[in-house]
Formats: structure tokens, sequence, C-alpha cells
């Protein structure tokens, strides 16, 4: 199921650029597009998950530089059943984190500075254990996929834009100057459209699976609680430079009054605090004994998240 929906979503993506080619170069265009969409879609299979960690000045870490953290995610693995992922700490002060790899066995998650410093133990137990939720059901390869082609077209449209600001005409264009204001315009659109479609359902999911992981929900709903209200007032500079990687990360990175709630990539953290305080009611919780400490690399003895 997780391959024909890698399937539907490349095929949708490639759709995109196809259009947008023809709509820019009539046949010539088109299959320029097609080139290049089988290039960045062979190319995104393999190196996707490198772009994005790379893009971010992620840093992995390991047992010794980070002990307490590396610890807590190797336990969450091993709870899941699953091998450990490559351990990433990017830093930046906004609390967010994500999970890239085109397979659990090529996995890494990653989190920011600022939701180590600013989150308890229990809820980074939450946040995490949603990220291996990911990587667990391959929801990994088609989003960092995702964020690479939507990327390349947002490069096209700006190459639109570019284009019909100097008056660029191409006589194969189909529909001439509109062809080319319709793929600036559009282009961007769709490809969010399809971002959106696949976030909002996974988000829900590995909201649920992840607190089956840790089991606890209500550690995963207080770390979104907090993690919404921090992105709001924190920037994220390279999300802001790289919008189509947002979907990526378990909350919305951009401030959330850029981005018109219709088009967000992300389900309303409202909402996903409200299915998971129900799954709380539902189900056995694990509990800390009321003591929870934050996780900052270097700091305290190993430890995993239930001591």
């Amino acid at each position: 199921m997780n391959y024909a929906r890698t399937a539907l979503l490349l095929a949708a993506m490639t759709a995109i650029m196809l259009t947008a080619g023809f709509l820019m170069g009539g046949q010539g265009g088109l299959m320029i597009a097609l080139v290049i969409a089988i290039a960045m879609n062979a190319f995104s299979y393999w190196n996707a998950d490198k772009i994005v960690l790379r893009m971010y000045g992620a840093k992995e870490v390991d047992g010794r530089s980070a002990p307490e953290f590396f610890t807590l995610v190797e336990n969450l693995a091993r709870r899941a059943d699953m091998p450990t992922p490559k351990v990433y700490i990017i830093d930046t002060d906004q609390p967010n984190a994500f999970a890239t790899g085109r397979s659990p066995e090529r996995a890494a998650v990653a989190a920011t500075r600022g939701l180590l410093d600013r989150l308890t133990r229990d809820e980074i137990a939450g946040v995490m254990a949603h990220e291996l939720a990911h990587v667990k059901n391959r929801d990994t390869l088609t989003m960092t996929i995702t964020a690479t082609i939507a990327g390349a077209i947002g490069m096209l449209a700006n190459f639109a834009m570019f284009a019909g600001m100097f008056g660029g005409n191409n006589r194969d264009n189909p529909l001439g100057g509109i062809g080319t204001i319709l793929v600036a315009l559009l282009a961007p659109v769709a490809a969010m459209l399809v971002q959106m479609a696949i976030s909002r359902t996974r988000e829900y999911s590995a909201d649920r699976a992840g607190a089956e992981i840790c089991g606890n929900p209500l550690w995963l709903a207080s770390a979104l609680e907090k993690l919404e209200a921090h992105a709001r007032g924190i920037d994220n500079n390279r999300a802001e430079r790289n919008p189509a990687t947002a979907h990526l990360f378990i909350v919305n990175p951009l401030h959330a009054h850029s981005v018109d709630g219709l088009f967000s990539t992300h389900p309303k953290t409202a909402e996903r605090v409200r299915r998971l305080r129900a799954m709380a009611s539902e189900m056995p919780v694990r509990r800390e004994g009321g003591t929870s400490v934050p996780v900052t690399e270097g700091s305290g003895p190993q430890r995993g998240p239930w001591g």
C-alpha cells in the first residue's frame, strides 16, 4: 500500500512538472520537463534525505556526543521493533523535528536545539516516537521525495515568472505568454495541494502510532501544544527559505500568519491534541512519576525514556 501511494505521489508531481513544461514550451518543453522529472525522481530516491539534512545543517550525534537524547531514540526504536536510525540535532532555536530516509534501515531522525531545550524528557519521547512512526510506516520516502520535487517545481515557477517579466515568449508555447503566467501562478499551488493531501492524513496516523510506541498519548499532546506556541513566535530561517520542506516537520515551521489555513500542509494542532487525549482515555498509559527533565546534549547520565 505504501509503495502504491509513493507511486501515485510521484505520478502526480511528475504530471505537474510535465504540464508546466508543456505550457511554457509546447512539445519541446514537455520533453525537457520529462527528462528533468525522471532525473529528479531517480536522484531524489537515492539522495533526497542527504539533501534535506544538509539543507538544515543537521549534525549527527551518538551515545557519546548526546548520550541522553541518543539513548532515548535507541530505546524507542527498540520498543517499535525497528533499527535505530541515525540521530541528528539541528542548531536552530525553533522547537521542531522531522524524519527522513528511504527505508527503516536507512533512516534518520532530527530534532532542533530549541526542542531539546524547551521540552521535558516525556515530551521529547512523544515527539521522537512520532518521527519513528513515520519511519516505520515508510512515510519518510514519500515525504522527502515530495519536498525535493516540490522545490524543483517552485524553481520552475520562479523561472516562468522571470521569463514573463522580461517578455519571454516561445512560439511553441500553446498559450503564449498566458501559459508562462499560469505556470508561475498555479504550479506552486498544485504542488502544495499534493503535499497537503499526503501530510495531513499521515500526521494523524503517525500521532497514533507514535503514542503507542512511547506508551502515553499525553506526552505527544503536551509536546504539540508547546511546539505550536513556540513555532509561531520563533523564526526557522532555513525553513522560510525552503517552504517546500515544511511538511516534513512535526508542526509547521513557517509562521502561521504567512500560510492560509486552507493550504496548510499540517492538520490543526488542536484537532491532533483532541484525538490524542481521546486515545489516552481509552488505553493504559506509561507514567514517569511526574518527574521529567529536559534532554540536552551531553547532560546527565545515559538514560532511556523510562529510566
